[in-house]
């Protein structure tokens, strides 16, 4: 099981997908039809600090941004 460190606060999930959203100047309600949801899940998503591996996997194709790039570079640098 994960203990949650002060580390693991600075990696935020729902941030990164919310601030590539903005980014590209798209909607929740944009993403939420590229993945099959609610326009509510994906503001849900965009407060949760951890998403499933299946909905990352889809938001990554709709946003055209690898999420577990990010992960992984995060994990590296805390090495």
């Amino acid at each position: 099981m994960h203990k949650e460190t002060n580390q693991d606060i600075d990696f935020h999930m729902g941030r990164l997908i919310k601030a590539e959203l903005t980014r590209q100047g798209r909607t929740a309600t944009w993403l939420a039809r590229q993945v099959h949801c609610t326009p509510e899940n994906i503001y849900k998503v965009c407060r949760q600090q951890y998403v499933t591996m299946h909905l990352l996997f889809e938001i990554s194709k709709a946003l055209e941004r690898d999420f577990f790039r990010d992960c992984s570079s995060y994990l590296e640098s805390m090495e």
